[in-house]
């Protein structure tokens, strides 16, 4: 390998979903050949790669090759090629039919997942369909023994990863035959298997291998041959895919391997895999083709661009059609072990590219008063207006219309015939029409507003798209700690280079790289990659001297695994470099990361770790294990293929092709037009300039100026943005009203980064039980990250009290702190860190954290005592605390508030249990806000103060308009249905639902219906409870703003405007808004739960949820633990309920069955969906989980649930949901009904069994 013949020609081939791209390197012709084919063209032939080739060979050849035949490879050195085949079978569902074979107790593990839902705003709840058409349970059980078991019995087998596992349950073949036999009856010959801790005990899953084999079926993936690690759900989802995609791409790869003569097996054939390697046709699967097509852009610029044109890091910015693919390199690629596809974990070495749903097809709107970009698109049929097939308007017409995009350079394939160019005329005549809407908004706003003309219209929905292709970027550098600014742009792609200039400035990078294949940069990648070859063992054990030694053992087996694979394809050991990872966490954390091994071989595996923890997460833990997750080793067979070109200096000036007129910022101007062919190394031109790169368009904006690179590549310097923006007119710029929400809600999103790397606890980092705003200075939301639904818009009220708490007293450094329900908090719990900001010494905005610490004290454990009457029982409460005092963090102060938090009671109540965690989380919300603060400075130093804060208006004053016409259209609907006479202009709707207890939560809700005002008024509701489902009024206030957010069917901010046009009523001393002596644990996971009930039941919007958080804590006094469970959620008008998902008010994650069992003293015998609990209805309700727990030792068990008593209802004649229930099964085999809240000692051997409600139906039965 790596040795060229001179007389042959080289491949590379991009099949892209729309477009294949081929670039041949060809004997005498050092530019290469370069050709872009339709990847679907049936009319004119079969397969677009073969194609390509063949157009090549005979342009080499001189001879006529008939489509017919199969192509000679006596020509051909070798052929490199990625393929979305695998892609778009995920994307489109069109995968090979599979069943799912998995540990009996464990039959929807993978539909389950891990419980959250994709958006919390949709009440559909919609999910991605399963890939599996059936699932089998197989009799086996594999128990993990912890240290403090008895390890010494005979029955105690070592796993693969070191650690002791017990069998409790042999496979058990025979009744596992008629299963399989079953399956090739029903025509599924692929089987995706994943069994409980097959990572370190694989045994179980070869047998179930072996078996199906021998019975006939074609393909089976296990999960611990694919990805030997920990965690089951995402091993099993990667097996799914496996199996669902690799008889697909086989079946591609044999069809077109079939194409070529029988000299192919001398062709060195290699295909891209989604880590950046290639891989010969044999282990070519489908878990490792997802990201085949954007890997090679990723390796086409980082190996041309970096180090050759720049030093800078760069980002990857690959904008196509529908999507745009970011991705970042600074010397190495940055590589994920998991990542989402179309709804599919698959977990595998693979680049970290993130995809943003804009590309040139994304669907331009005006709503609400503002421009809105995205997500949808118009797809390649019927395309953008300008393709003459009747489509809707996109970036692409945006972009036309401005003159970014010239149609004389454009193919000619529109039209009937497919011979007419982009079509201009048709897509200005949209743009009018749309201009019509928009100035019409605009004069019933303010009479005075001037008219926006089509091409102001076109440029700020450019303007818009550009923004939200920003957002995911600085999420991606800044969320790793890095700088976006201090970065270059390597932009490629078909739309990419005419964005290229506006990003990079919003950005704040000075610099743009375009290649000069930017158009085919993903086929020209092919060619710049190496063969790789990876091997991966788990193995389990505590950082030190000898678990190291041990690791080198298995890190030499690896090798010789993967030196062996590559020797095989013919690789010299001199053309072979191999690569040692071993993947470390801190003990009682997840967040693991793949260290390196060191040049030179030397084995400081932990304090790399400790560096890169503390570059990524902002600090160390200190005294705290480091655990080896698994050892991993990276052949890789170096090809020294393609080299990028030197080219010479040219003394001449550029030569203009012609001039076009653009629009810009300051109008239509003057553009001369230039071709990258007849450019030379040195050639400069400085913007405005179009420069023609073969299809692609370059646009160099004025005040920038492009350079020719010695490589032949483009090279655009990039001038700061100009400063500040001017408030002209009494109403928002709706081109800027959209860029501003963007811009505050991004730095809602990057403070919730922030928080989430640089925190520590379980609940924070992993389950994301946080919520960050941004708060104006008279403490009103303009924007709340959508983290956890039961925190939006409630730290409203908390940024308020402390307002008028503190009054003159909050100087610059002050960070406060506060959890007390009185003081506008949930529970006590959910700790909330407010920070003021100055500009100039004036207040001007504020920001917030509220995140929910796992120990504040209390009672129980856990501090979620079922059982509480007080709010004293509940923990540390602080109503108003400077955390931080003109920047002296108060350490001595809240670790008294938080240790001894009631030492004046008779009754000693123990303080927090895990003051460390305590501080390093209130730590990371101080950071946090610090993030919010420098990004607030950033916007206020680009656009001017008196700017920023009157667009902090104009979003609030969008949000209210929303909701405004979501009411007005509502009370519309119910007059419409009722048969009452009289006065229309309100509608009254009264509703209740019960606690357990039999408590009511009372609305009358009046709809104005000319105004688009609601007063929700809560009077009749009971009092104040002697328990703990007490709910402050901040949590009604949150329910109602979800329920309004889910309601208006628009991506809104989530503001104060939202309830701006909302009254809320709660009596006082009701339940709903309690003493400050009231115990209120309860409220914000229970109660908050029914009032969103009544609400949505009231709109008659959907049939109740489950209602419930299902809340279950156990521990002692070493450990404890805290998790939610989800149930079914309620149908709708058109929907049937989702089963076995969070549901309105929490989206926390569950933690995974394996990671479970390694960690605590437990024995999962059952997560499952509960059948049959949903109510039935023309659309049925979803169904509730069975959560089956062994404890292993004594422990001390909580529950904290509803709808034990009162089910969820159905609405319009669907029948309710299933009522929860939770039992303790005792050692002697009685089944204990423990009711809805209780806490109890359990012992060894005992099971909790809890099942949780399902959603009520809607419409009456067929």
């Amino acid at each position: 390998m790596g040795s060229a013949d001179a007389n042959k020609l080289r491949f590379c081939i991009d099949r892209g979903g729309t477009f294949t791209d081929v670039y041949a390197q060809i004997p005498g012709q050092p530019d290469g050949r370069v050709l872009k084919l339709l990847s679907v063209d049936p009319s004119n032939y079969d397969d677009a790669p073969v194609e390509g080739i063949r157009r090549i060979l005979e342009e080499f050849t001189g001879q006529k090759i008939s489509r017919r035949l199969k192509l000679p490879t006596d020509k051909i050195e070798w052929i490199r090629m990625g393929t979305t085949v695998a892609t778009n079978a995920l994307l489109e569902r069109k995968g090979e039919s599979i069943a799912l074979c998995v540990t009996r107790g464990f039959r929807n593990l993978l539909q389950i997942g891990n419980q959250a839902r994709p958006n919390i705003f949709d009440l559909t709840v919609s999910k991605p369909s399963n890939l599996y058409e059936e699932v089998i349970e197989v009799d086996e059980r594999v128990e993990l023994i912890h240290d403090s078991e008895d390890s010494t019995s005979a029955s105690l087998v070592k796993g693969v990863s070191g650690e002791m596992v017990k069998v409790v349950k042999p496979l058990d073949l025979e009744t596992l035959k008629p299963l399989l036999k079953g399956l090739l009856e029903k025509g599924i010959s692929c089987l995706a298997v994943v069994l409980m801790h097959s990572y370190t005990y694989p045994q179980h899953e070869i047998a179930v291998e072996r078996l199906a084999a021998s019975m006939g079926f074609k393909h089976v993936s296990l999960s611990s041959a694919l990805t030997p690690m920990v965690r089951a759900v995402p091993r099993g989802l990667t097996a799914s895919v496996d199996a669902y995609l690799t008889p697909v791409i086989k079946d591609y790869l044999s069809g077109f391997m079939s194409k070529f003569d029988e000299g192919l097996g001398k062709v060195n054939v290699l295909f891209m895999q989604s880590d950046g390697g290639l891989a010969p046709e044999s282990r070519f699967s489908g878990h490792k083709a997802v990201l085949s097509g954007p890997a090679g852009g990723v390796v086409g610029y980082s190996q041309t661009l970096f180090g050759l044109e720049t030093e800078k890091p760069l980002i990857g910015f690959d904008m196509g059609g529908t999507s745009t693919d970011v991705s970042r390199y600074a010397g190495t690629y940055e590589q994920v072990l998991e990542t989402q596809i179309a709804g599919a974990i698959i977990q595998a070495p693979q680049l970290d590219i993130n995809t943003v749903a804009a590309g040139g097809g994304s669907k331009l709107k005006f709503q609400f008063g503002a421009f809105r970009v995205g997500p949808e698109s118009v797809g390649a049929h019927p395309g953008p207006v300008c393709y003459r097939k009747g489509g809707e308007l996109a970036v692409t017409d945006a972009n036309l219309v401005l003159g970014y995009v010239i149609p004389d350079y454009f193919p000619s394939i529109f039209g009937p015939n497919e011979d007419q160019p982009l079509d201009i005329e048709e897509t200005r005549k949209e743009f009018e029409n749309l201009a019509e809407q928009i100035n019409s908004y605009r004069k019933s706003q303010d009479p005075s507003a001037k008219d926006m003309t089509v091409e102001d219209i076109a440029l700020g929905f450019v303007n818009v798209a550009n923004e939200t292709m920003c957002r995911p970027i600085r999420q991606l550098t800044e969320m790793k700690g890095h700088e976006t600014k201090d970065h270059a742009l390597a932009c490629f792609g078909g739309a990419g280079p005419q964005h290229a200039c506006a990003i990079a400035r919003s950005l704040g990078m000075k610099e743009v790289l375009i290649h000069r294949f930017c158009g085919i940069l993903s086929a020209y990648g092919m060619g710049l990659a190496d063969v790789v070859e990876e091997a991966q063992e788990p193995y389990s054990a505590v950082y030190s001297l000898d678990s190291v030694q041990e690791a080198s053992h298995r890190e030499a087996a690896l090798l010789n695994q993967v030196k062996q694979k590559l020797q095989e394809q013919g690789f010299k050991d001199e053309n072979i470099k191999t690569e040692t990872y071993l993947n470390l966490r801190y003990e009682g954390t997840d967040t693991s990361i793949m260290v390196k091994k060191r040049k030179g071989g030397e084995c400081k595996y932990d304090l790399d770790f400790v560096e890169l923890f503390q570059q990524e997460y902002g600090f160390k833990l200190l005294n705290r294990n480091i655990l080896v997750n698994d050892v991993r080793v990276r052949g890789v067979g170096v090809t020294n293929i393609l080299k990028p070109l030197a080219l010479e200096s040219v003394s001449c000036s550029p030569r203009v092709e012609g001039n076009y007129k653009v629009y810009f910022e300051n109008g239509w101007q003057e553009t001369p037009l230039y071709k990258l062919e007849n450019l030379g190394y040195g050639n400069v031109m400085d913007g405005p300039a179009i420069i023609m790169n073969g299809n692609s368009t370059v646009i160099v904006e004025p005040k920038c100026k492009a350079m020719i690179t010695k490589y032949g590549n483009i090279k655009i310097e990039i001038e700061s943005a100009s400063s500040t923006l001017k408030v002209v007119e009494k109403v928002a710029n709706v081109v800027q009203l959209s860029i501003f929400n963007h811009r505050f809600m991004g730095i809602a999103e990057q403070m919730g980064r922030t928080l989430q790397r640089t925190s520590i606890s379980t609940n924070i980092k992993e389950r994301l039980d946080f919520s960050c705003a941004l708060f104006g200075p008279g403490g009103g939301l303009v924007a709340n990250a959508p983290h956890v639904p039961v925190h939006l818009g409630a730290m409203s009220s908390t940024v308020r009290w402390q307002l008028n708490y503190w009054g003159e007293n909050l100087n610059e450094g002050d960070v406060l702190v506060t959890n007390h329900p009185c003081a506008g908090g949930s529970h006590l719990p959910d700790i909330t860190v407010i920070t003021p900001v100055f500009d100039n010494g004036m207040l001007v905005f504020f920001v917030a954290s509220r995140g929910h610490h796992a120990e504040i004290g209390g009672i129980t454990p856990g501090s979620m005592p079922p059982f509480s009457k007080s709010i004293w029982e509940e923990g540390a409460a602080i109503k108003a605390f400077k955390l931080v005092e003109k920047g002296i963090f108060q350490e001595e102060g809240i670790t008294k508030l938080l240790c001894f938090p009631y030492d004046d009671l008779a009754q000693k109540i123990p303080g927090t249990r895990r003051l460390q965690d305590n501080l390093s989380d209130l730590r990371a919300q101080v950071a946090a806000n610090q993030r919010g603060i420098t990004l607030i400075k950033e916007l206020i130093e680009q656009y001017g103060l008196e700017t920023v804060q009157a667009y902090m208006t104009y979003v609030q004053l969008n949000a209210e308009e929303a909701v405004r016409e979501m009411l007005k259209s509502v009370a519309a609907r119910v007059l419409s249905q009722s048969a009452r006479s009289g006065d229309k202009s309100s509608v009254i709707i009264e509703e209740e639902d019960y606690m357990d207890d039999g408590s009511i939560i009372h609305l009358k809700l009046t709809i104005d219906s000319v105004k688009g005002e609601a007063n929700f008024d809560f009077s009749g509701t009971s009092p104040e409870v002697y328990g703990n489902w007490n709910a402050p009024e901040a949590v009604t206030a949150a329910a109602v703003i979800y329920c309004l957010r889910c309601l208006v069917d628009v991506d809104i901010p989530l503001n104060q405007g939202c309830l701006a046009p909302v009254k809320i009523y709660i009596p006082p001393g009701s339940f709903l808004s309690p003493s400050d002596k009231a115990a209120v644990v309860g409220g914000n996971v229970l109660t908050s739960q029914r009032i969103t009930d009544v609400v949505l039941t009231a709109f008659q919007a959907c049939a109740c949820s489950q209602g419930c958080m299902n809340n279950l804590t156990f521990g002692d006094d070493t450990f404890g633990y805290y998790e939610t469970i989800g149930g079914g959620s309620g149908a709708g008008p058109s929907w049937d309920g989702t089963s076995g998902v969070q549901c309105h008010m929490t989206n926390t994650r569950m933690t995974d069955p394996e990671i479970f069992e390694q960690r605590y003293p437990v024995l999962l015998h059952k997560f499952a969906l509960r059948e049959n609990s949903g109510g039935v209805g023309y659309h049925r309700g979803g169904n509730g989980l069975v959560r089956e727990i062994e404890f292993k030792r004594p422990v001390v068990v909580s529950i904290l649930s509803e709808r034990r008593v009162h089910a969820p209802r159905g609405l319009k004649g669907g029948k309710d949901g299933s009522r929860g229930a939770n039992y303790l099964i005792t050692k002697d085999k009685r089944r204990v009904y423990l009711g809805g809240k209780n806490t109890v000692e359990v012992q060894s051997g005992e099971i909790l069994q809890i099942l949780t409600p399902g959603g009520g139906g809607w419409g009456s039965p067929l």
